[in-house]
């Protein structure tokens, strides 16, 4: 009984230096080489091929490709990285992380561990002695780490003799698909449960090496680990944006349906693995023979799924779709009228008006209601925003050289009608910032004399469009009409601030209202002459004619 504790011990102990010396060795580099990471990220990725390159070798440099995917979720959410760039990462990634085994199986087993890691940790100690903050304390820290990681290997290594002496371990090999599910699972559990791949990979490797599990066990564990590891990134795309959503799902996708061809051809990879060090003349140790068999199967995950990256990514960009993306579509613009130009016009022109309708019902959710929606007014911002986006990208894209003089003076106009309504949409925002700000004027007259003037401002702009006056609304009055009423406000703002019938901060910040909404007005009525005057000439009839000419 004293034995079977003395080894849990010995095993509990080397398992618990060991997560603490991955964990110092990756903070240790992400702070000695964060900057050059960051760096890597935005400028090694900007194709899928360059992601992968990067994912393997900034997983092969920190030692953890949790740390690398998470990493990515965050460039996703900053937008900084697209779909198929960080589908190249998880990839590179996958292939990096099995870098531990081979440290694990090349230094673990063919060097004396002690010889090794007490130098390794009082160098790192001196180190960090000397400079105690900065990128040479980190290289201490990391140092620190690789000595603690071989003597926890070390540790591991005593301990698990102990338990081959100590236990009848004929049942310890996998038996059957049930069996080998089994060791998957136990895998699978152990990488969620330390949040390291390489843990439970260098146990796994040591656990073989000392003949406490079977290889086709070890194996079902080495492919449980790869499973396993995605919990981090599951884990991290909680309460995340969709994009990283996406990306979390693209890792779970990959190293699922690697995991699962790896099972099924297991005997088949491990042939492959013996075959390999027959020819290259490598020794078939377990420690050698389960880091082949990593390597193997992740490299073999990376080439059946690379040439899909880009079928994955569209699929992916379908999923997790918030209601700011669905709105975010536009609805008459894309690259089949793209090719015929007089389509496109009309299909702009037709886009401008539904991003109007757009903008008008923002003004009116920041103005008519005195306690607003700020969640509804920031989704419907945003939808704005990117739709503009799309549109300005859009005209920009089409091959000029190809069209008339006329043509390209339209297209000019129409990215001027686009550039008017994103400078509403930005004023509006300044506009909900200071009416929420304004306050009770504690003036009832002024209180309702403002609301009234920008209800009929919106009014004005509502009609512009060609739509029927709201019931129960006053006649529409001209811009000149509206004019005076703004400088009858503002006078009488000014005045009652004077008297200390209202707050000076509260008559500034509806005079801003004022002067928004103003500005807003003039722009859009701008924008709607441009529209109208083009909507006159691009007809459907006449569209669709040119088009037809065209064609012929």
């Amino acid at each position: 009984m004293t034995e079977v504790l003395a080894t849990i011990a010995a095993a509990l102990g080397g398992l618990g230096i060991f997560i603490l010396a991955i964990g110092m060795m990756t903070d240790g580099l992400k702070a000695a080489v964060g900057p050059g990471l960051r760096t890597l990220l935005a400028t090694w990725t900007k194709t899928p091929g360059r992601g992968v390159a990067a994912g393997f070798l900034m997983t092969a440099i920190v030692q953890s490709s949790s740390a690398v995917t998470v990493a990515s979720l965050g460039f996703v959410n900053a937008g900084l990285m697209n779909m198929r760039q960080v589908l190249g990462v998880i990839f590179g990634a996958n292939v990096g992380t099995t870098m531990t085994g081979w440290l694990v199986a090349l230094v673990g087993f063919e060097f004396s561990i002690q010889k090794l890691a007490l130098p390794l940790i009082g160098i790192g100690m001196i180190v960090r002695l000397i400079q105690s903050q900065g990128r040479l304390a980190s290289a201490g820290q990391v140092l620190v780490g690789f000595g603690l990681f071989f003597m926890g290997l070390d540790v591991l290594k005593t301990a698990f003799d102990g338990v081959t002496q100590t236990f009848a371990l004929e049942q310890m090999t996998a038996t059957g698909v049930l069996g080998i599910i089994g060791y998957m699972v136990i895998g699978i559990i152990m990488t969620i449960l330390t949040q390291s791949s390489s843990a439970t990979i260098a146990i796994t490797i040591t656990a073989a090496s000392s003949g406490v599990v079977g290889l086709y066990a070890a194996g079902a564990m080495v492919v449980g680990a790869n499973i396993g590891t995605t919990s981090t990134a599951i884990f991290a795309a909680f309460n995340a944006t969709s994009p990283a959503k996406r990306a979390a799902l693209a890792q779970v996708l990959f190293n699922l349906g690697t995991a699962v061809i790896a099972l099924i051809i297991l005997p088949v990879l491990f042939y492959v693995v013996e075959l390999f060090s027959q020819a290259m003349g490598i020794s078939t140790s377990p420690a050698i023979s389960l880091a082949l068999f990593h390597t193997l199967f992740n490299i073999m995950g990376l080439l059946l799924i690379f040439p899909h990256t880009t079928r994955l990514a569209n699929w992916l960009e379908t999923r997790f779709r918030t209601w700011e993306e669905k709105e975010s579509h536009p609805k008459y613009i894309d690259h089949t009228v793209a090719r015929t130009p007089a389509l496109a016009l009309f299909a702009l022109v037709k886009e401008l008006q539904a991003l109007q309708v757009r903008v008008l019902a923002l003004f009116q959710l920041a103005t008519y209601d005195s306690i607003q929606n700020t969640r509804q007014f920031r989704a419907q911002s945003t939808v704005i925003k990117s739709l503009s986006s799309q549109i300005s990208r859009f005209i920009v894209t089409l091959e000029t050289a190809e069209l008339s003089d006329e043509t390209t003076e339209q297209l000019a106009t129409l990215l001027r009608v686009e550039h008017y309504l994103a400078d509403c949409t930005a004023r509006i925002e300044m506009l909900s910032s200071a009416w929420a700000f304004h306050g009770a004027l504690q003036d009832e007259a002024l209180e309702t004399r403002l609301g009234s003037y920008l209800q009929q401002l919106h009014q004005m702009m509502s009609m512009s469009m060609g739509d029927a006056p709201l019931e129960g609304h006053e006649p529409m009055l001209t811009m000149e009409q509206l004019d005076q009423t703004r400088e009858s406000l503002k006078a009488a703002l000014i005045m009652a601030a004077t008297q200390h019938r209202i707050e000076i901060e509260n008559m500034s910040a509806a005079i801003e209202c004022m002067q928004d909404a103003w500005h807003i007005a003039n722009t859009w009525q701008k924008a709607t002459q441009r529209i109208s005057s083009l909507t006159a000439v691009l007809t459907p009839e006449g569209a669709l004619q040119d088009a037809t000419t065209g064609a012929a």
